[in-house]
C-alpha cells in the first residue's frame, strides 16, 4: 500500500480545510469559514458515536448547532463537503458507498446536480483510498458510476478529459467553465486542478484558489472556497498527509486556531484519529474495563482491533 488509510483519511479532511481556507487567506494565512466545514465535522462526530450513518442523529446535531438545512445555492457546496466523511467511511464498498451517499440526500430536495456532485467526488475519493485511481480512466469510470443523468456534470467531466489530453493550461480550463450552473462547473474545475497536478497537492490547491487570475477574482467567495475544498479533498485522498507541505501543517499546529467550528487544529486531528479508529474496528476498553476483568484480577487497558468486515457493525 502506497499510503496508510489514516494518512489518506487525514489527507482528505485536512485537504478540504486547506483548500477552502487558502481561497481567502492566502498561502501564509489560513482563514477558515466554520459554517462551510461544520456540517462535515458533525457528520464525522455522528459516525464516530454510532458507527453507522443515522440521518436522524445527524439532523439533530445540525439543529443543535442552528445550521440551516434549506436547499439553497449556498447549501449545495456545504452538502458536498459534509458528505466527505461518509465517502471515507464506506469507501471500500462501491454499492454501500452509493447507497449511503444517496441516503444523505433525503435531508434536502433531491437536486440532480447536487446528487451527481456528491457521487462524483465520493467515487473519486473511494478509488484513491483503494489505490485504484488511474488518471487515464478516472473520468470515464466516474461517468459510468453516475449512470444516466440529465445534468451537465458528465459532459463537463468529458471536457476536462479533453483539456487534459490537449495539455490545456489553467486559464483555458477556467474560461471553459466560467459559465452558468456554478456547482457543475466548480466540480469540473476541481477535477481539472486535481488531475493536471496529480502528484503535487500544493500546486493543485494553489491553482484551484489562485487569486491572481481574473476568472477567480470574478467568482464568488463561496465558489472559490468550494473549488479549493473539493480539489484539496481529492488531492489529499490521493497523496495523503505526506503530500501536504510540512510548513503548512506546522503553521496550523503553531497557530492552533479554530477549525470548522472546533476549538483548535489539534482537536481536528484527534477527531480524525477517532474517526479512523471507528472505521477500522478499534474497540477501546478504557470506558468499560470491567467487561474484560475477572474478580480479583487486574488487566492492562488495551485496544482491540477487528479485521475489515469481521466485527464491524456496518
Amino acid at each position: 500500500m502506497r499510503y496508510s488509510p489514516i494518512s489518506r483519511f487525514k489527507g482528505t479532511l485536512l485537504g478540504a480545510f486547506l483548500g477552502e481556507s487558502l481561497a481567502s487567506g492566502g498561502e501564509k494565512q489560513f482563514q477558515s469559514y466554520p459554517d462551510l466545514g461544520r456540517m462535515a465535522v458533525l457528520s464525522t462526530q455522528s459516525l464516530i458515536a454510532l458507527g453507522r450513518l443515522d440521518l436522524d442523529d445527524w439532523i439533530s446535531r445540525q439543529q443543535q448547532e442552528s445550521l440551516h438545512l434549506a436547499a439553497t445555492d449556498d447549501i449545495s457546496i456545504k452538502i458536498i463537503i459534509s458528505t466527505l466523511p461518509v465517502a471515507l467511511f464506506f469507501h471500500e464498498n462501491p454499492i454501500k458507498l452509493r447507497q449511503n451517499l444517496l441516503h444523505m440526500l433525503k435531508i434536502w430536495e433531491d437536486d440532480p446536480v447536487v446528487r451527481d456532485g456528491i457521487l462524483a467526488v465520493g467515487y473519486a475519493i473511494s478509488l484513491a483510498l483503494t489505490e485504484k485511481l488511474d488518471p487515464l480512466t478516472l473520468i470515464p469510470q466516474t461517468i459510468s458510476f453516475l449512470g444516466e443523468t440529465p445534468t451537465s456534470i458528465p459532459k463537463n467531466l468529458l471536457k476536462v478529459q479533453n483539456l487534459l489530453e490537449q495539455g490545456a493550461g489553467l486559464s483555458r480550463a477556467q474560461a471553459e467553465f466560467a459559465r452558468e450552473e456554478k456547482l457543475s462547473n466548480t466540480i469540473a474545475t476541481a477535477f481539472y486542478c486535481f488531475l493536471s497536478t496529480l502528484e503535487d497537492f500544493r500546486l493543485a490547491v494553489l491553482r484551484a484558489t489562485h487569486n491572481g487570475n481574473s476568472k477567480v477574482e470574478d467568482a464568488t467567495p463561496l465558489s472559490s472556497q468550494a473549488t479549493g475544498a473539493i480539489t484539496g479533498a481529492l488531492s489529499g485522498a490521493y497523496n495523503g498527509t505526506g503530500g501536504i507541505p510540512v510548513n503548512w501543517q506546522v503553521l496550523l499546529l503553531q497557530s492552533n486556531s479554530p477549525v470548522w467550528g472546533l476549538t483548535s487544529f489539534s482537536q481536528m486531528l484527534k477527531l480524525t484519529d477517532a474517526f479512523v479508529a471507528v472505521w477500522s474496528g478499534v474497540y477501546d476498553v478504557a470506558p468499560n474495563p470491567r467487561e474484560l476483568t475477572k474478580e480479583g484480577c487486574e488487566v492492562a487497558l488495551l485496544s482491540v482491533y477487528a479485521a475489515p468486515r469481521v466485527i464491524r457493525s456496518r
